[in-house]
This record gives C-alpha cells, sequence and structure tokens, in this order.
C-alpha cells in the first residue's frame, strides 16, 4: 500500500527546493528617507546659507572639501562641503566644487560688492536714501545701482536741501522705515548743516562729502586733468570749471561725458565713497 502523498510544502521551500530570502541593508521606510536635493556648483558669486549657524554670503573659494563664504560686510566664513549643506533661496542643496576644479574668485560689482549673479530686484523697503542733485544721483545709481536693487532699497531725488524738512515730517521715519539723506557740500555753520542737524534722528541721517559739486569726488585722473580747477567764489562752479579746462558750456553734455568716465568706486574719492555706504548700512541693518 503507497504512503499517502503529502499535499503540504513547509514554508519558504521553492518549486525544487528552499526558497532563499534577500533583504535590502537599509530598512528605513521610504516616507522616512530624505528626499534627494540638487547639487550645485559652488561658483564665484552664488550666495547661500549655512542654516546651522545662519551665516549668509557668497562663495570666493572652493577648494577640496571646503567653501569660503563673504558676507555683505566683508567676514569670511569656511564651512565643509557636506551633503544638504546650504540653502539656496530658502531651499537645501549640496553644494560641490565646480567643473574647473580650480579656486574660484568671485564677480563683484562698481562697487566693490560681490555680485550675485541673475540676482532679481528684492521688493521695495520701506526705507529710502534721498539724494541731492540730479547728478549725484545718476553717479549713485551708476556704482550703487546693484547693490540697491539687491538691498531693496530705492533712491529717490532731492532737489534742495530747503524742502528737506517737510520731506522728513511726511516720510515720518521709524525703526522699519529708516530715511538716508546725502547732500552737497555739507559744512558746519552752514545753513544747510543747521537744516540737516534739525531733521536728524535715531531713524533719520543725513550726511555730506564736502565738494562744491559731485563732480568733484570723481577722480581727476579718472577724466583725465590734473586736478580739479579752483572757481572764483560767486561765479557757478560747473561752467567756471568748464572755462577752466576749456570744455563747451553744456554741462549737462559735460556730466555725460564725466560720466562715462566713472566705471568703478575706483574713480570716486573716499570722502564720497564712505558717506554712500553709511546710508546704505543705516537703511538695511536692523537692530
Amino acid at each position: 500500500m503507497r504512503p499517502p502523498v503529502s499535499h503540504h510544502r513547509p514554508s519558504g521551500d521553492g518549486p525544487t527546493g528552499p526558497r532563499s530570502r534577500t533583504y535590502s541593508p537599509d530598512l528605513t521606510p521610504a516616507w522616512k528617507k530624505p528626499k534627494p536635493v540638487p547639487e550645485v556648483p559652488a561658483e564665484p558669486g552664488l550666495v547661500v546659507e549655512e542654516p546651522g549657524t545662519g551665516f549668509c554670503g557668497a562663495v570666493i573659494r572652493c577648494e577640496a572639501g571646503t567653501v569660503t563664504l563673504e558676507d555683505r560686510f566683508g567676514k569670511h566664513r569656511v564651512f565643509p562641503l557636506e551633503p544638504r549643506g546650504f540653502l539656496l533661496e530658502g531651499k537645501a542643496v549640496t553644494l560641490v566644487r565646480p567643473a574647473s576644479g580650480g579656486p574660484v574668485r568671485p564677480a563683484r560689482t562698481a562697487s566693490g560688492s560681490v555680485a550675485v549673479p541673475g540676482a532679481r530686484a528684492r521688493v521695495a523697503r520701506a526705507g529710502r536714501i534721498y539724494v541731492e542733485g540730479r547728478h549725484d544721483a545718476e553717479l549713485v545709481e551708476k556704482v550703487w545701482g546693484d547693490d540697491l536693487r539687491v538691498e531693496g532699497v530705492v533712491v529717490e531725488y532731492l532737489e534742495g536741501v530747503d524742502d528737506l524738512p517737510s520731506i522728513v515730517a511726511g516720510f515720518a521715519p521709524g525703526p522699519d522705515a529708516k530715511l538716508g539723506v546725502l547732500v552737497d557740500h555739507l559744512v558746519p555753520g552752514t545753513k544747510e548743516w543747521r537744516i540737516a542737524q534739525s531733521v536728524t534722528s535715531e531713524h533719520a541721517l543725513v550726511v555730506g562729502h564736502p565738494y562744491i559739486d559731485i563732480w568733484e569726488a570723481v577722480k581727476p585722473s579718472s577724466v583725465g586733468i590734473a586736478a580739479w580747477p579752483r572757481v572764483p567764489h560767486g561765479q557757478d562752479w560747473k561752467t567756471g570749471v568748464c572755462r577752466a579746462l576749456g570744455w563747451p558750456e553744456n554741462t549737462g553734455a559735460v556730466w555725460q561725458a564725466i560720466l562715462k568716465c566713472v566705471t568703478s568706486y575706483r574713480d570716486l574719492e573716499p570722502e564720497l565713497l564712505g558717506r554712500v555706504e553709511e546710508l546704505i548700512d543705516f537703511v538695511t541693518v536692523t537692530p
């Protein structure tokens, strides 16, 4: 008599023998795994934030395993190139060494600041900078325009210091809406000085350069002259300069020619540079 045939197959057996089982070494559920983040070359001028410290700056150097950032105040910090180690426009990224493999150098704006490639203008701040004189405003725009757009600072034209008290009163500067003003030839004891002092406060800063006209803030060597000529008191300064140098007395056209000679902050006198930088810091830096 034949023994009964068992139809029961032991657990784990395959059709031809014991069934082998393989397991993934990573038992983390898929929903718990971090999502992959993009790899971004650490190109010069790329602005990122290191989330652990909150330090935000532009890439100025990328070497094996590290990246050096520079913030808008010129401070440098070195960080390791780690996965998901930085934030780009608020989103996590992994910085990688550029394809060239060599150190990178930042691009610079006309003001000497680290350029932000492809940066869009920031939504305008409540704070403002007023600049006395149309030529002054054009010069500030040419040299600091990129910085001002990134910071969201609007520059407005101030026709004369006499209008300053009413402008400040109407603006009503405060902690979140600071007002900076740049005026010509701000000399202690003058009417302009007294007006500036009367409107200066914790949230309103008035500064001035020592030059009679903004033309003088352009280095003579950049314009191709030995020095700006002295103009007799009581004579229109711009007209006197044109006459002394043999230039046409069309001051508007002459100014445009001077402006073309200005390509960066290196073409300007430090007395003007310091005042403009002071105003930008004043309206953008919060306590």
